[in-house]
């Protein structure tokens, strides 16, 4: 929520005005938050006596009967916008779409569209609430790693544009988040790893403290979905929750006497300087973790180089990346990637690299005066370091798939029209490497991503894009999801 005030002074030749607006919103931790037991989501709702939610439908699939049924238990009438969302399907189509449902249920302007899914649904809503008569409130409840972490705490939303992220978007702050732990248990390991990376992010430059615990709780964390796994320690649950609490908290310190981005030496875009160009290479784009966890191993490369990280913390860093089987390299991102990447980060900070590095670890410094030649050599350096590592520093599940592609949900017909589509390709997602599918998500045998178009077949390939394959398409107003494959 925001409050504006401000002064209007007259000048010789006009008026000078200067504005304050007072950005406030809230932050509650609840397990549960669809129990019923647990009133307060309603109770921001009694006002209005009704609900418009929109979520993605994995999360429809697994949630959409509780969430029917709490909203029921209020006495609020619920609509659910369904959609589907990855990297591919974060596009101004998804946008329109979701616009589309609040004019139909004639949303007002105060009222609180209720966001519930993962970072790239709250950005994508968000971004519809923040278009719609320019100011629309919503609330979110994310239920993803990378969700509660990282993108429940900025304000920034956005959409995709051509090949770059979150090149059109807006600040636009949430009335409320409700930060619910629980929906870790359902969420798939590979997603769980993907929001590992941000807080290795935060707390290699900002918190040694929380570093300290990632290092020591690494693979407990990933395998138990943060302690929230039936079978969890109580320690790893502590653990977890003290992760948690502080790098969301660490995040919240340093995000917001900077909530609109002024001051461009940002500690939080570690492992953000060649990541946003990087992500979206892969015919098949890599998982936002991966994107960045790349550019953070290369970074922590670059920085050991300069003497600004030992050589110690700097295996340290590697290390942590590795037992997570996050990505720390992938062969796309070369000196031209790297150069290009520069280029874009340039305009976007204002003619300054600004790279954030970690020194020493728990502490960060920004980078502005390295050379091509110096980033050219330390990516030589840093390849050359990844021989020492398995799979040479790829990721396990390091790229987007049927659970969060934006082509397909976690429903067996949907996959099956996938499989259907990449057969007809004649290349049945990468036939070389063994290629199956488990508990519904198309994986493939050596990294997990359903890229089941290996064949290109332009047809197919055509039809994957668009959405066309047995009603792959987003189903509101004649909106489809797909992206160019």
């Amino acid at each position: 929520m925001s409050d504006l005030t401000a002064s209007v002074l007259e000048t010789k030749n006009g008026f000078h005005v200067d504005g304050y607006e007072k950005i406030s919103y809230d932050f509650t931790f609840l397990d549960g938050v669809f129990d019923t037991k647990n009133r307060q989501l309603a109770e921001c709702y009694q006002k209005w006596g009704r609900v418009l939610a929109v979520t993605d439908m994995n999360v429809f699939n697994m949630y959409g009967e509780q969430i029917e049924k709490y909203f029921q238990h209020y006495n609020l009438d619920l609509k659910v916008h369904k959609t589907k969302i990855g990297e591919k399907a974060k596009t101004i189509p998804t946008f329109l779409s979701i616009v589309d449902s609040m004019t139909e249920f004639g949303i007002y302007r105060k009222e609180p569209v209720l966001v519930v899914g993962g970072g790239l649904v709250t950005d994508v809503a968000g971004f519809a609430c923040a278009a719609y008569r320019r100011n629309t409130n919503f609330i979110r409840v994310p239920t993803t790693v990378i969700g509660l972490i990282d993108a429940s705490v900025s304000i920034k939303v956005a959409v995709n544009y051509g090949n770059y992220k979150n090149r059109l978007g807006a600040y636009h702050a949430p009335m409320h988040t409700f930060l619910d732990f629980t929906f870790l248990r359902t969420l798939p390991k590979a997603q769980i790893r993907n929001g590992f990376a941000e807080l290795i992010k935060i707390s290699s430059c900002s918190h040694l403290a929380t570093f300290d615990l990632l290092d020591q709780y690494c693979e407990k964390l990933i395998d138990t979905g943060f302690g929230r796994a039936d079978g969890a320690s109580d320690e790893v649950r502590s653990a977890a929750d003290k992760i948690n609490r502080e790098g969301i908290h660490e995040m919240l310190k340093l995000e917001t006497p900077n909530l609109h981005e002024i001051g461009l030496d940002r500690v939080i875009a570690y492992g953000h300087t060649w990541s946003p160009l990087h992500e979206l290479v892969p015919e098949t784009p890599l998982r936002h973790g991966h994107a960045i966890s790349i550019d953070m191993a290369y970074s922590a490369t670059l920085a050991n180089s300069r003497k600004l990280l030992s050589d110690e913390e700097h295996k340290r860093i590697l290390n942590l990346f590795s037992r997570a089987g996050l990505s720390m390299d992938h062969h796309q991102f070369d000196e031209d990637i790297l150069d290009k990447g520069t280029q874009a980060i340039l305009k976007t900070r204002d003619g300054k690299l600004r790279a954030a590095v970690p020194n020493p670890l728990g502490s960060c410094t920004f980078l502005n005066d390295v050379s091509i030649e110096e980033l050219s050599a330390a990516l030589r350096r840093h390849k050359e370091i990844m021989k020492e590592y398995p799979r040479n520093g790829e990721g396990l599940e390091a790229f987007v798939d049927a659970s969060d592609t934006g082509y397909t949900e976690n429903n067996q017909s949907e996959v099956e029209a996938l499989e259907a589509a990449a057969e007809e390709a004649g290349n049945l997602n990468g036939s070389m490497n063994g290629g199956v599918v488990h508990g519904g998500h198309l994986k493939n045998g050596v990294n997990g991503h359903a890229n089941g178009i290996n064949g290109h077949a332009d047809e197919v390939k055509e039809k994957l894009a668009n959405g066309s394959v047995a009603g792959l398409t987003n189903g509101v107003n004649g909106f489809t999801n797909g992206a160019r494959a």
